[in-house]
């Protein structure tokens, strides 16, 4: 009879902290530190007209970028660190956080009220620097009478609406800089063309 696993056990520390990034020593059971960063995960949402099979795009300034760029609506679950780290010791669960926040997110960046959503996916970036991403599929939507909410100094233009195909040639020709969220909009896509067949 096989046993089940232990848990590895793992011990941390945070050697460096600023308002959304916080820089960790991991030490491993055999002794070994593995340095991390962890950042707030954030959300995404893929907001679609199943009628017209279009997507809603966002177009934003990025200064990372000093550009344009289009991108899924979405942002921080927690807007510092301290009120991440106050949550993960609270043990609840970070999919009910992060569905409401994308719920908040939509009605700000887009002027859409979110009746219904689901999950699609969530994206990990890596082992060493931990900033998560979940990406919600909206079910049933419609527009507010108020319309966007922008914060002091976003620039968001939310009226583009897009055919799947149309977001294909964007992704490939390498409109959508979020690349990983790209790909993630790739896959949804797919998944509704297959779902048509």
């Amino acid at each position: 009879m096989i046993s089940p696993e232990v848990p590895v056990q793992k011990t941390e520390e945070v050697f460096s902290k600023g308002k959304l990034f916080e820089l960790i020593h991991e030490t491993q059971p055999d002794g070994r530190v593995f340095e991390k960063a962890r950042r707030a995960p954030g959300v995404r949402l893929i907001i679609s007209d199943q009628k017209s099979k279009k997507v809603l795009l966002t177009k934003e300034f990025r200064k990372e970028l000093d550009d344009w760029d289009y991108r899924l609506p979405g942002g921080k679950v927690f807007d510092t660190l301290d009120e991440y780290e106050s949550f993960r010791e609270s043990r609840q669960d970070i999919l009910v956080a992060a569905r409401s926040k994308a719920i908040e997110e939509s009605l700000q960046e887009t002027g859409i009220e979110v009746s219904e959503l689901k999950q699609f996916k969530k994206s990990t970036l890596g082992a060493t620097v931990e900033w998560d991403l979940f990406v919600f599929e909206v079910t049933q939507w419609q527009h507010s009478t108020i319309g966007q909410q922008l914060e002091e100094g976003e620039d968001i233009d939310a009226d583009g609406w897009f055919s799947y195909e149309e977001v294909i040639n964007m992704i490939l020709n390498g409109d959508l800089k979020e690349e990983r969220i790209a790909l993630i909009l790739l896959q949804w896509i797919s998944a509704q063309n297959e779902g048509d067949k």
